[in-house]
């Protein structure tokens, strides 16, 4: 077995999947016609489109299950150090195209389909995206599950099966509306049911029926059945097939007869409603303190299940405990999974009867922890009686954790008792709480941030005391997206291009991405990737037509922030853009300037107000231009509903501008911002996150760059006064002005009166302080754009640069720097 690296993969030439032995499409023993047959009992003239993409995802999934068998026994057969992803999300989108794609059977099964007189992209459309994820943690997961198996490292990604995403997101007068996102009700063809390795979890509590609500009932212990859904991972070329095990939450098989008979019909399965809400929706709704306990009792399900999973996998092979760190890597996706310290300490010391010091050993050499923020209010704190009712045993061992560790600090840092309680696993106050992200980097071996600016301000200011006792536990790990899914798959004609002057080698070692700079000069090359632009403009421009009925100019400037709404990722920033240039044009109507749509996507949380009431403005202000003959074919506002990775491919493949703008210092990575690199979008950024290192590598004078850095926002926090900017620069003023006249609220006086507030008194996340800079970066970007040439080989040199941004290249640095984990190949 081999150590992954980065080139490893140039060497170790893919072969396609073999095409099935039987036909696909249009004969009667075809595997298509066939499922149609057996699984939906209807002739293939007669079936709908639901029950074409059944079959032809059950097809897909016959093609890959004998390899998929086959590289489990190959695992079992080499008992190679294997990885264990746990993660509260895996944003993997649709499997179907994906699957395809790294099997290398697309676009051939495409045109069989196509000479079946079948509506391929009928087919494609049925399968929904999996609720499995919101944002870039989930699709991070998903990236590093894909870069995995393409690098042929024994891994498995381990989830819960939400039978709800967080939610699909209408829009109603401008208002974001959540609806059910119920992606399971009909039959997805990809998981398979294992039903036998169920898992039991016991927890200190039972529930019982209330007036109509679950309570928890404290001192009855109860028990909950974890049962393993997989699903394939397909790696480039088809040759290693990993699993995504998600758990889905049932009760022990039994029902109390007596009440259902003496008429409480509800209290007989009051086990098995409260076992199926557990993995019932992402992201429960958490203002509640039901909400709240449902969120941390999924926490404990996910890590219970998944570590008594592997444990049993790693006893099949081994007797000896000792072996565990060297046979076992368990990354912790975040804080969500840190009840993976407790909980293995629980298994080493109860089951295996292993001596507390032998214990803690085993686990921090076999967990490591990835943190994602630097917003103290992100990283998790749970009280203390969510323990005490659920989790009483592993309770008492963080207390013993927490002893041992506060005894070990007060030894090395005598008297410096404001230390000590810093870095207590225990948060003293009103309700005492455990610190999750504490307990994660101190039951561990490895902490990593994921972009250099995130690593560094992690170490100086968020964890700075721990990172000053465990110096060497903490590293950085720059986030990274797979280019299958996000240049191969979803940017065909940009791909192909990129192929023709370079080959093929890129698609599996993407650091010779880099070949295509010295073509980034040359006419011809400009010319095709300007084509492959336009084309996905146009195709993008189409779609948004064929489902708003929204026209949008394939010739504007496409512009685009697509992100989670948060006050620090700065949507009201741009629309603040957007209003001076709008307010510029109703001055000086016979102002010269290209065409530009701007594009805004993004999910709120539902309990976040001023996030919802931003949606509700960017929508306003969609309205009032489009309203305006004056502006009307020169500006154009378009919120996207309902993001999600479909709609991102297709979007990012269209991009001109690449709006990453979050104030400085908050923002970790960032994984969107990649996808638009590799794409060919041009970047105006803040120094933030990743973005850093993107322009670092391509060359800042090939990106538009602006603003406070972290260090001056920090620097400013003192004295910072927004109004000062007001008071100073006429065009901020009168954009403000223009929110508080209710000119973009003219029905609902006084709707935006809230953001104006936010804005003007106290900034916090300093929209006044970096607008100027953002205009005058933005002014730079459209003198460029009117030169195509010069745009494009910017452009192209920005996807030149973009191989040290593949999840291939993260994943390569965790499985020597952190996993030790070598490649299994599959023979």
């Amino acid at each position: 077995m081999d150590a992954p690296t980065r080139s490893s993969l140039a060497s170790k030439q893919q072969t396609p999947q073999q095409a099935p032995s039987v036909p696909f499409f249009g004969q009667a023993d075809a595997l298509f016609e066939r499922h149609l047959l057996s699984d939906a009992v209807v002739e293939p003239g007669g079936a709908y489109e639901r029950q074409r993409f059944e079959a032809l995802g059950h097809s897909v999934r016959d093609v890959l299950a004998a390899q998929w068998i086959k590289t489990q026994a190959a695992y079992d057969k080499a008992d190679p150090k294997r990885i264990y992803y746990l993660s509260m999300e895996f944003l993997i989108g649709r499997s179907l195209t994906n699957n395809l794609t790294n099997l290398m059977l697309n676009p051939s099964l495409e045109h069989a389909a196509l000479e079946a007189q079948l509506d391929w992209i009928g087919m494609v459309e049925q399968e929904p995206d999996a609720g499995l994820g919101n944002g870039g943690l989930g699709r991070l997961a998903a990236c590093f599950l894909d870069s995995m198996a393409t690098m042929q490292l024994p891994a498995m990604g381990y989830g819960l099966r939400y039978e709800y995403g967080m939610f699909k997101q209408a829009i109603d007068q401008g208002w974001q509306r959540e609806q059910p996102d119920n992606w399971l009700r009909r039959q997805d063809p990809w998981e398979i049911s294992r039903r036998s390795e169920f898992v039991e979890v016991k927890l200190g509590c039972t529930f019982e029926m209330h007036q109509g609500s679950l309570q928890v009932v404290a001192d009855r212990p109860s028990t909950l059945i974890g049962v393993p859904y997989d699903r394939p991972i397909v790696g480039f070329g088809g040759r290693t097939i990993n699993s995504l095990r998600l758990w889905s939450a049932t009760a022990p098989d039994y029902f109390d007869f007596q009440e259902f008979s003496s008429g409480d019909f509800v209290g007989a399965l009051v086990g098995s409603i409260s076992a199926q809400t557990l993995t019932r929706v992402l992201y429960p709704d958490d203002s509640t303190e039901m909400g709240q306990g449902l969120r941390f009792a999924q926490e404990y399900f996910l890590v219970a299940c998944s570590l008594a999973d592997l444990v049993r996998r790693f006893r099949r092979h081994n007797q000896d405990w000792q072996l565990l760190p060297e046979k076992v890597a368990i990354q912790l996706n975040d804080t969500h999974p840190a009840l993976s310290v407790p909980e293995l300490m629980r298994i080493l010391l109860d089951e295996a009867h292993l001596p507390w010091d032998e214990a803690w050993d085993l686990t921090t050499r076999s967990l490591a922890y990835t943190n994602h923020t630097l917003l103290p209010e992100a990283l998790e704190k749970w009280p203390l009686h969510y323990f005490r009712q659920m989790l009483p045993r592993q309770l008492e061992i963080i207390y013993e954790i927490n002893s041992r560790f506060l005894s070990d600090v007060r030894s090395s840092h005598p008297g410096d008792e404001g230390l000590v309680e810093r870095v207590s696993l225990i948060e003293e106050g009103a309700e005492d709480k455990v610190r999750m992200a504490n307990l994660a980097i101190v039951g561990s071996h490895s902490t990593n941030g994921v972009a250099a600016i995130h690593s560094n301000l992690l170490k100086a200011t968020t964890v700075r005391d721990l990172a000053q006792i465990f110096p060497e536990r903490f590293n950085n790990k720059t986030n990274g997206v797979t280019p299958r899914r996000w240049l191969l798959m979803c940017n065909p004609d940009l791909s192909q291009a990129i192929s023709k002057v370079i080959g093929e080698d890129w698609i599996e070692d993407f650091s010779k991405i880099v070949d295509l700079a010295p073509h980034a000069a040359e006419p011809e090359f400009q010319h095709a990737f300007l084509q492959a632009k336009r084309s996905a403009k146009a195709k993008f421009a189409g779609w948004v037509h064929s489902v708003s009925g929204q026209s949008v100019d394939p010739d504007s400037i496409f512009d685009c922030q697509i992100k989670r709404i948060h006050e620090y990722k700065r949507q009201m920033l741009n629309a603040l853009r957007v209003i001076v240039l709008y307010n510029r044009i109703r001055s000086l109507p016979d102002l010269e300037m290209t065409p530009r749509t701007f594009f805004f996507a993004g999910k709120a949380a539902p309990g976040y107000r001023i996030a919802k009431l931003i949606i509700k403005f960017l929508n306003n202000l969609a309205g009032t231009i489009d309203g305006d003959p004056l502006v009307r074919g020169r500006i154009k506002v378009v919120f996207l509903p309902e993001y999600c990775v479909s709609l991102a491919e297709r979007l990012i493949p269209a991009a001109d501008v690449s709006n990453q703008i979050s104030t400085a210092g908050y923002e970790a990575s960032g994984t969107s911002n990649m996808k638009f690199m590799m794409n060919g979008a041009l970047t105006i950024a803040t120094r933030d996150g990743a973005t850093i290192e993107m322009a670092e590598q391509a060359g800042e004078e090939n990106f538009f760059l602006f603003g406070l850095t972290a260090q001056q926002v920090a620097d400013s926090r003192g004295w910072y006064d927004p109004r000062w900017h007001y008071d100073n620069d006429p065009e901020t003023r009168q954009a403000i002005d223009l929110i508080s006249s209710d000119y973009f609220s003219q029905n609902e006086r006084g709707a935006f009166g809230p953001i104006v507030d936010i804005l003007l008194r106290g900034d916090h996340y300093m929209h006044l302080a970096d607008l100027s800079a953002y205009l005058t970066a933005d002014q730079a970007l459209c003198s460029l754009y009117a030169d195509r040439n010069e745009w494009a080989r910017k452009a192209i040199l920005n996807v030149a640069h973009s191989g040290p941004f593949s999840s291939d290249r993260s994943i390569a640095q965790y499985a020597t720097e952190i996993w030790g984990a070598k490649s299994c190949p599959v023979v």
